[in-house]
């Protein structure tokens, strides 16, 4: 027999065999039999005790190291594209080791989430501890949810904060992580459903308590995935960037250009000028001057903080926070026009007529300083009369011209005819403790107007002048409706006591014509909401379908691109045009031109989602001190498990179950959206006025359950369902077909009536 190994000797060959650390590989590379084998065991005892050794089976290995094969979990690509995983189980001290993984097509498409059983091998890198590959899939991406833990002595469950989800997660003992009860956390599944059919977790992140008032932002921000950690390379980056100087660009310091935003604005990407056109060819023209913040400049192609601001897509903005698209040091300063500052620009001068259509225009790479820094509020002040002193010496050389280039757009507007929609924006107020301490209507100025109508003429141009230079770049496109949903809104508007024409092509006109007829009535606002929701959505693309909402045949967004990506590829695009330099669209651009369309359309959506999933959850917080309390409102939706009710006072929107309404059963007719009683006729249709009582506030999902009292002043039948919806001592499911024929009977007669007047 050998002499008897040293502890360390023993360590060196498991850190140098990670394959061959059975007691059996250990004993035969040391020549270790027979009763020496107890001692060899003792030491590995020890080693194990020590914390040196970790045993796997039969296999012994460094706790602080990966086994050859290991179950992995994968991660999100990076911004250069690789794919990275990190072990499912880490037992070593500090963070996890990230380990590259090379793959090959039969390895399918990896996703983030899903669990392989990877072989691995250790490198040096300073990003990287190890390389991988795929042996097999385990499984595809796991399951995760958003919710509050509720402790147990078994470990507890989760509650999830999803207002369509009341499955709770259960969490077995020892996975909890820590967690306390009453603890927003992210859950994720880690087994098959239990006994009771719930399935199985462990707790992955905790994120402190869900009645904080900044968690109301942050449960929308950790649930749609929406990134607000800028990477430490990004940071980097965006600090080492230069100032950009006046070569190369125009000189535009001397023109009074000025930024109009909300007063709470912390950046300004876009700045306006306007002027009489001296030319005496167009006689009563206005020249109109607008100047973007040249990102360009700053975000060039391929660079760090490139790759994240396209994976961002947009700036997503929260009652108490932004989660910018760029770092501060862009999106704050450098990028930001601010007042008496030299900075970086694109503009672009256009010409236009008397009757304000546009007649020219031309793009210009420049630098400028912004002569003033002014919030709506303040110049519509001054353009009624009232004359601040930050306006004072403006008005004759920058207000009133704007304000008259404004007048002449406006007539060009109207021949044009976008479609004219009037939807109150409602503004949630916070108070210095984070919570609401009202909710406003924000007020429509012509100074939002003026400044929107101008943005919109230069996206035109920008759209224009790329088609002209066979550039490519993407459009903002806005689709007509569909025959489906037009048909849907043709049923609101005739139950309303309104018309919309049939059988010819559709304008914006012919819905201008509806709203105009709903204007000042009881329907107003549900003409407006049901107009809304018969729109498709915008997005973004390399081809050009038109802006059937703006009646444009071209449209590009080129006047945010501090909260847009697609912004900054127009700006690109049309460096690239005008050859002002290399900063411009790139061949990666190019070629990845319809996959970034995607994403950023997507990205777009997933703001708005969020944005919108904590506005209910605020509203909800708000009015949870005003349970029991009656309200006003409309009937904005229906489905067949209940009615949707928009309250008059704060815009928020909550739901009648329709279990709670009587004993009577309801069918629910998708084509008129109504839901009509089976005994009484009852029929509760979008548009109703109506009082409800508040009879539940969840902040945490954002839900508001109503009880229903009155239906445009009429009385309701009264009593609790039966189980299942089923009316007790109710009608038989014979009866409830017969009503059902009897409801569709009736609302073929009133088509014919209808059809006859």
């Amino acid at each position: 027999m050998k002499r008897m190994p040293t502890k360390e000797e023993i360590l060196q060959w498991i850190s140098d065999n990670p394959a061959r650390t059975a007691k059996r590989d250990i004993a035969r590379a040391f020549g270790i039999k027979g009763a020496a084998r107890i001692d060899l065991k003792r030491m590995l005892k020890e080693l194990e005790a020590e914390g040196h050794l970790q045993k796997q089976g039969k296999s012994l290995r460094d706790p602080g190291k990966l086994a050859p094969v290991s179950v992995l979990v994968m991660l999100a690509p990076d911004s250069d594209g690789d794919l990275f995983a990190r072990p499912l189980d880490w037992q070593g001290e500090g963070a996890a080791p990230r380990i590259l993984m090379l793959t090959n097509p039969k390895d399918g498409a990896l996703g983030a989430g899903d669990r392989i059983l990877g072989r691995v091998s250790e490198v040096e890198d300073e990003d990287y501890a190890y390389i991988g590959r795929v042996v097999r899939r385990i499984s595809h991406s796991a399951k995760r949810i958003l919710g509050v833990f509720r402790k147990s002595h078994e470990g507890g469950r989760v509650l999830p904060v999803d207002k369509g989800s009341d499955k709770e997660w259960v969490i077995l003992a020892g996975h909890e992580d820590g967690a306390k009860d009453g603890e927003l956390v992210e859950a994720e599944q880690s087994g098959p459903r239990g006994r009771m059919g719930l399935p199985r977790a462990k707790i992955v992140t905790r994120l402190g308590d869900p009645g904080a008032p900044k968690a109301v932002s942050l449960i929308a921000i950790h649930q749609h995935g929406i990134p607000d950690e800028f990477p430490g390379a990004v940071i980097a980056e965006s600090e080492a960037v230069a100032e950009a100087a006046l070569k190369g660009r125009e000189d535009l310091r001397a023109m009074p250009l000025v930024t109009i935003d909300p007063a709470d604005a912390r950046d300004h990407d876009d700045a306006v000028y306007a002027e009489a056109d001296r030319d005496a060819a167009n006689k009563g023209g206005h020249i109109v001057w607008v100047a973007i913040a040249d990102v360009a400049a700053y975000v060039t192609p391929g660079s760090e903080l490139d790759r994240e601001a396209r994976k961002r897509g947009n700036s997503s903005y929260f009652p108490d926070r932004v989660v910018p698209m760029l770092p501060d040091r862009l999106s704050g300063d450098l990028c930001s026009l601010h007042e008496d500052v030299e900075r970086p620009c694109l503009a672009v001068r256009m010409v236009l007529s008397a009757a304000g259509e546009k007649i020219g225009h031309s793009f210009h790479r420049g630098l400028m300083k912004s002569a003033a820094s002014l919030n709506y509020g303040e110049v519509q002040a001054a353009q009624d009369g009232e004359v601040g002193d930050k306006c004072v010496p403006l008005m004759e050389t920058v207000i009133a011209p704007l304000y008259a280039a404004y007048e002449a757009a406006k007539m060009a507007r109207t021949d044009r005819a976008p479609l004219e929609l009037d939807l109150p924006e409602r503004k949630i107020v916070l108070g210095e403790d984070g919570k609401v301490s009202s909710v406003a209507y924000r007020e429509r100025l012509d100074a939002h107007r003026l400044i929107e109508e101008f943005m919109i003429l230069a996206n035109v141009a920008a759209a224009e002048e790329l088609f002209s230079k066979r550039q490519n770049f993407l459009y903002r496109v806005h689709e007509e409706p569909s025959m489906a949903k037009l048909e849907s809104l043709r049923e609101v508007a005739q139950a309303s006591g309104f018309t919309l024409a049939k059988g010819q092509v559709l304008h914006t006109k012919h819905l201008n014509r509806l709203l105009a007829q709903a204007a000042g009535t009881d329907q107003d606002e549900l003409i407006n909401i049901s107009t809304l929701r018969s729109m498709t959505q915008a997005y973004y693309t390399a081809e050009n379908f038109g802006h059937f909402g703006l009646a444009l045949k071209s449209y590009a967004h080129f006047t945010s691109p501090i909260r847009r990506y697609a912004d900054l590829i127009v700006h690109r695009a049309l460096i690239s045009g005008h050859g002002w330099g290399k900063d411009g669209l790139s061949p990666g651009d190019i070629e990845a031109l319809e996959d970034t369309a995607k994403m950023i359309s997507d990205s777009e959506r997933r703001s708005m989602v969020a944005e919108r999933d904590t506005t209910d959850r605020y509203l909800a917080a708000y009015l949870s001190e005003r349970v029991g309390s009656e309200f006003t409102g409309r009937i904005s939706g229906v489905q067949k498990f209940g009615a949707f009710v928009k309250l008059d006072e704060t815009g928020a929107d909550g739901m009648i179950p329709v279990r709670s309404i009587g004993r009577e059963y309801f069918h629910f007719d998708a084509e008129s959206s109504t839901l009509m009683g089976s005994e009484s006729g009852l029929t509760i249709g979008i548009g109703a006025r109506v009082t409800v009582r508040l009879a539940e506030a969840t902040p945490t999902t954002g839900g508001l359950i109503l009880e229903l009292l009155e239906l445009e002043g009429g009385n309701l039948p009264k009593g609790p369902r039966g189980a299942r919806g089923r009316p007790k001592g109710g009608k038989s499911g014979k009866g409830q077909k017969q009503d059902r024929a009897r409801h569709k009977a009736a609302k073929v007669k009133k088509k014919v009536s209808r059809s006859r007047r």
